[in-house]
């Protein structure tokens, strides 16, 4: 039997010399994508794949492809037509009929139902029967052509089509269309491998509209108009081995630049705005400069395109050799926000396009390498760009994200090893979803998951020095260009692919350092290390007496064994020590270099070698320590809390000139609301060379440290003094200046003072009139003429600044809110607002950063009770049509809404939009709001929570969101937030058929439910044949057996084929069914009342006992292209094999029990199952027919099909449908027995 399928096991051993070993019994070398037909007013796209195979085994019968929702027409190979079935268990994962509703259950079909046709273990949505004319032509191993003709009708993912409704040709309305997805996508819009670890090169060609321009991946080898000059093909060739997911297309009426310092790189932008496009990519030439240089390597591709899309799926994608950015990205000279942003963005790309795209993964336990390295080489110029600082302060950001979400949530894991009884040490953190495949990861993990793997990166470099790391990744990209050129020679592809066990391979080769420890500590578990950190200085021996705790007990967190630095800022110098954190040393004594403080004034050497002079009255006389740091370099992924005087971190905040040690002071201070604190941080907002980011929070911090000394304080409000001396008028004190924003560090002080002063609270705990006056003024007085760059995110500060100034509402014998009887303050911030608001109806700023300043601002006012609470402003801003950031903001205001009102209503808007909004971002966004800021959580009772709501739910994620995984995720995210794992508790209890036991993953047939199938309904009465077919059913169950137990991994297959098949006879003449086959054909698929089709014993029937866990599909389309085809072929060609190729029939078998268990689990039961079908076979069996005026729903048909009697509609059909992996269709209608989840199911032996 030729290996279809890998074990994951295999997949995932460790790699050594013998390279990648595929998954699949073939190789793919070239693939052929032609798109002949886009139309955009009805959203489809018509073309035809061609893939080149060779085959790697001899007998390979069967191939297995990628596709989803497209529809599938033809299938020749070799010019010879083939056979397919279309099964994709994703579309439904839990069936109609399963009531359950818990989350657990969900996430085990779900990881279940992905895997079943993950490219990564062999499997696909597609399986193709090699004609048997060409099994010699296999054997001898010669190529395959595989020609498919395919099309695509109003996708729902992969492809995206902007088509704006204004009037206009196509062209003329900028309509566009572009691929799109998260991970390994591109089997949403063209039928392929969609693995990255099968590499091939690629022809691609797209025929549009001659108004358009089609981009995709490779080069443009030639554009070649049709007679009538309307229409024009773009001829693409790449021929850089490149695995279908890095496959990529975008059209529409674009605008064409080429780079003015690199011509081999492109930009394309929507129309009128090419002015815009050439300002920010005026920039990148410099990022291929820095990555060349270091990486010491030329960019990999011949060829490198940006495209500036609109409803972009996320802000930047990475395909080989082009980019697709967010047009809200573009942003012309006068905008200083967005150009660090948007350059950032570039940068991420681009690196990317050394390792994603060119270098691509074995599997996706070596995901975290590359996201790893392509966000360490972006980090190098984030460096060299922006300065240390601002790469520190990045770091700092990153670390402090990670340890916050794995302390909330339990843990990363950036390696995760299946199989091979690793699962004991390395145990999956995360209980709602798997972590086995990136399309069952919620978002947000996946984004941690990429931070966390360019810090461990960082680590890994602190250990073996940058040099080493930089040439490991040359050393990496050689190889990868020498086999890229070999054209023949496509075994070689595989050192274009990256592994766990490669890069570590090659890390000692090039270093001869062994890293195992970090890895096993970082890379191979999850968690943070939590540190506590207090000391006491021991003046009779003059030590330091430095005591440091752990905790590694919480979720999330780990035990770190190894060294820790500390560094100690001493009268005499700043001195570096390295403690060995042991098993259980807790106290460590650093011995001190200074004597205690002596008389003499003298300067005081910092870190950084420079000295200075300090002002040391603060310090205790008998120690010469000035502060200390905990691991100052972040070399452990750590959340660390060190106990210090407050005097050490005034010192800190002053004179370490680092800018984490300077946040991390910033952060203590706010517990210490003492004068002394505030003039640190006064100073500190003085310093013109202290970094921007560390002013920028000291506002906030003095803020609070000011509310908590309100009664002492003395002088005008904090910062006010210091605002007027930077950016007032000298004779007015009031009138702020004409604004110049040439030094960007005092802009951004400038735009964040009033917003951290609007915070300050008197002692009524309202904010002083003179603070609100001196904002209204700025407003008032803002004047931008002679300015030349944009203020609109400097007005935007100014209208949160208003907002951060609104206090709740005092109500006088409960008064309703009007506008007449309005606190006279609140009027003038609602009159600031209204006449921001109606300005930019008439001049719109940059991204309409004042609208979205305006909304949150009026959902303050509601919140704080000034104006009614009312979402119908919201609502409207939120509809498709106005610019996104507003729409996010919008809808942010109604996510808020539900949740402090308990609104129903809006909860259903909200829904109906996730599953009809036309920007996949949005849909994605709205469920990620609710589950940050949720309505009601599991823990909390709700009028909201009721049984409509779950089944809503429970719909939305297990079928309405096949087509985009993301959003997929994020319905479980939600879900999990609101229910739990467990089943809902507003739910009625269940009468469950079976026993689940999820920790050993079996499940035992619950004995006291049989009887029940069989009670006194009247269906049964009326037909006694199905009546004693269910008292036969009892047998194998019977109490004289053990309780049968099932094998929780073997249980998609039987549920789709039974699923299948009464499909079939519930829709006896669909008219889609009948269009698509030859009237005889009919008769195959329907039971007729006839002797013929009673159980023969010839049929030997072998019983296979599993669990729903897999999904049916919505679509019908699929169903019906394999039914038309399987009429075409004749039937028996599924059917029987030639008797004489016995290893076919063997392979017929047993084709999708390709994993072990399921071998083992079905030898087990074979003989005594043969036996009892046999006979029950023999038994008489009568089928109602839909044509003999009964219909086919009736229950007791239903009861008896799933109780398993050989149904001849399920044996005729089966022969259309090759193996038990049949064709997966939801059933519309329940079945009244619905609470059992047994089934149990035939394969057929011929």
């Amino acid at each position: 039997m030729p290996p279809t399928g890998s074990d994951p096991a295999r997949m995932n051993r460790k790699k050594g010399d013998k390279g990648f070993e595929s998954p699949r019994p073939y190789k793919l070398t070239h693939q052929v994508v032609c798109i002949n037909n886009i139309n955009f007013q009805r959203k489809s796209v018509v073309g035809f794949v061609e893939l080149t195979i060779f085959p790697t085994v001899a007998n390979l019968n069967r191939i297995k492809l990628n596709s989803k929702q497209c529809r599938i027409y033809r299938v020749r190979i070799n010019d010879l037509e083939a056979a397919f079935i279309y099964n994709d268990p994703t579309l439904e994962v839990c069936h109609s009929e399963s009531k359950q509703r818990n989350l657990n259950y969900f996430s085990n079909a779900y990881a279940a139902a992905v895997s079943a046709v993950d490219p990564d273990a062999g499997n696909g949505e597609l399986c193709i029967k090699v004609p048997s004319e060409l099994w010699k032509h296999v054997d001898e191993l010669k190529v395959l052509k595989i020609h498919i003709n395919f099309s695509l009708d109003q996708p729902k993912g992969g492809l995206h089509f902007v088509v704006p409704s204004v009037e206009g040709s196509m062209a003329e309305r900028g309509a566009h269309v572009f691929s799109c997805g998260y991970q390994n996508s591109t089997r949403f819009w063209f039928p392929c491998v969609d693995s990255y670890s099968e590499l091939c090169t690629w022809k691609l060609e797209f025929t549009v509209d001659a108004a358009m321009v089609a981009v995709s991946n490779g080069d443009l080898v030639e554009t070649v108009y049709t007679h009538d000059m309307r229409k024009k093909t773009f001829h693409y060739m790449l021929t850089i081995p490149t695995s279908a997911s890095n496959i990529s297309l975008a059209i529409g009426p674009f605008e064409i630049l080429v780079d003015p310092y690199m011509h081999e790189v492109t930009h394309f932008c929507l129309p009128q705005l090419l002015p815009l496009l050439k300002h920010t990519t005026s920039y990148l030439h410099e990022v291929f400069e820095f990555y060349e240089e270091i990486l010491t390597c030329r960019y990999p591709y011949s060829c490198f395109k940006t495209v500036f899309i609109d409803e972009a799926y996320v802000e930047v994608a990475a395909y080989a050799s082009m980019s697709i950015f967010s047009t809200n990205l573009l942003h012309s000279a006068m905008i200083i926000d967005e150009t660090p942003l948007t350059r950032r963005c570039l940068a991420q790309s681009l690196a990317q396009q050394f390792f994603g795209c060119f270098i691509s993964r074995m599997s996706w336990s070596d995901e975290w390498v590359l996201k790893g390295i392509s966000g360490y080489i972006y980090g190098l110029w984030m460096k060299k760009t922006f300065g240390v600082n601002e790469y520190r302060h990045w770091i700092k950001e990153e670390l402090d994200k990670i340890v916050a979400y794995e302390l909330k949530t339990g843990g990363v894991l950036l390696h995760p090893i299946f199989g091979g009884g690793k699962e004991k040490d390395n145990p999956a953190p995360h209980p709602h979803f798997s972590i086995k495949h990136p399309h069952t990861l919620s978002w947000e993990y996946y984004t941690m998951f990429q931070c966390k793997a360019h810090l461990v990166m960082r680590l890994i470099e602190n250990r073996i020095s940058m040099e080493f790391m930089l040439q490991v990744f040359n050393k990496l990209l050689s190889l990868a260009s020498t086999a890229s050129s070999q054209k023949f020679q496509s075994h070689m592809w595989s050192q274009m692919l990256v592994s766990t066990s490669g890069f570590l391979k090659s890390i000692s080769n090039v270093s001869g350092k062994d890293i195992q420890p970090l890895i096993k500590q970082w890379v191979d578990q999850s968690g943070v290390v939590k540190f506590y950190g207090s000391f006491a200085f021991n003046r009779k021996r003059n030590v330091l007496e430095l005591e440091i705790k752990q905790d590694y007990t919480s979720p999330g967190t780990q035990k770190y064994v190894g060294p820790l630095k500390v560094t100690v800022q001493e009268l005499d110098g700043s001195f570096n020590h390295t403690l060995q954190i042991e098993e259980n040393s807790l106290k460590h004594d650093i011995p001190c270099h200074s004597k205690s403080r002596r008389n003499k004034k003298k300067k005081i050497p910092l870190m950084n070698g420079e000295e200075v002079d300090m002002d040391l009255s603060a310090m205790d006389a008998d120690s010469p320590l000035l502060w200390i740091r905990i691991d100052p370099d972040m070399a452990v992924l750590r959340k660390v809390d060190s106990e210090q005087a407050d005097f050490m971190w005034q010192y800190q905040l002053r004179y370490e000139r680092d800018v984490v040690a300077q946040q991390e002071a910033i952060s203590a201070l706010e517990r210490f609301p003492t004068p002394a604190s505030r003039l640190a941080l006064t100073d500190v907002l003085e310093q013109e060379q202290c970094f921007y980011r560390v002013r920028m929070a000291a506002c906030f911090c003095l803020a609070k440290i000011a509310n908590s000394m309100v009664s002492t304080w003395t002088g005008p409000p904090a910062m006010k003094s210091l605002f007027t001396r930077m950016f007032c008028c000298k004779t007015c004190p009031n009138i702020v200046k004409t604004n110049n924003f040439m030094s960007f560090q005092s802009y951004f002080l400038q735009k964040t003072m009033p917003v951290a002063m609007a915070l300050l609270r008197d002692v009524h705990n309202l904010c002083p009139k003179e603070v609100l006056t001196f904002i209204l003024d700025l407003i008032k007085y803002n004047d931008n003429r002679k300015n030349k760059f944009s203020d609109n995110y400097y007005r935007a500060e100014m209208i949160d600044a208003l907002a951060n100034s609104v206090t709740p509402a005092v109500s006088v014998n409960n008064e309703v809110r009007t506008l007449d009887n309005l606190n006279p303050d609140v009027r003038l911030i609602l009159e600031e607002i209204t006449r921001f608001l109606n300005m930019e109806k008439l001049l719109p700023s940059y991204r309409h950063t004042i609208t979205v300043s305006c909304l949150r601002a009026i959902r303050v006012l509601q919140k704080n009770g000034h104006v009614p609470s009312d979402p119908s402003l919201f609502k409207s801003y939120a509809e498709y049509g106005h610019f996104v950031d507003i729409r996010i903001a919008a809808l942010e205001a109604v996510v808020d809404y539900t949740k402090v009102d308990r609104s129903y209503e809006e909860l259903q808007w909200l829904l109906t939009m996730v599953q009809n909004d036309p920007v996949p971002y949005v849909r994605h966004k709205i469920l990620n709001m609710l589950t940050k800021n949720p309505p009601f959580t599991k823990s909390m009772e709700s009028p909201l929570c009721n049984e409509a709501l779950v089944d809503q739910l429970w719909k939305l994620m297990n079928s309405g969101t096949s087509h985009d995984w993301r959003l997929r995720c994020g319905a479980v995210d939600l879900y999990f937030t609101l229910f739990g794992l467990s089943r809902p508790s507003c739910l009625p209890l269940p009468e469950l058929g079976l026993v689940l036991n999820l920790k050993e993953k079996k499940a035992v047939l619950n004995p006291t439910i049989i009887p029940e199938a069989i009670a006194g309904n009247q269906e049964a009465a009326v037909n006694p044949s199905s009546h004693t077919q269910l008292v036969g059913f009892q047998n194998p169950f019977s109490s004289s057996q053990d309780e049968e137990e099932i094998d929780m991994d073997t249980v998609h297959d039987s549920q789709a084929f039974i699923s299948h098949h009464l499909n079939m006879l519930e829709r006896p003449s669909t008219p889609g069914l009948s269009k698509y086959r030859p009237a005889n054909s009919r008769s195959a698929l329907i039971p007729q009342h006839s002797a013929g089709c009673d159980g023969t014993p010839t049929t030997k029937p072998q019983w296979n006992m599993e669990l729903p866990r897999k999904g049916t599909g919505k679509e019908q389309p699929p169903l019906e292209m394999s039914v038309h085809t399987a009429a075409a072929a004749p039937l028996s060609v599924f059917g029987k094999e030639p008797a004489s190729s016995k290893h076919s029939e063997h392979h017929h078998h047993h084709h999708h029990e390709h994993k072990k268990k399921k071998k083992k689990h079905k030898h087990k039961h074979k003989h005594k199952h043969r036996r009892d079908g046999r006979e029950r076979g023999r038994g008489p069996l009568a089928f109602p027919s839909p044509a003999g005026g009964r219909s086919a729903r009736s229950p007791s048909l239903y009861r008896l099909s799933r109780a398993g009697g050989p149904a001849p509609a399920c044996r005729a059909a089966y022969r259309t449908s090759t193996s038990s992996a049949g064709k997966m269709i939801e059933r519309k209608k329940k079945s009244p027995s619905s609470k059992h989840l047994i089934y149990i199911i035939y394969t057929i032996e011929t």
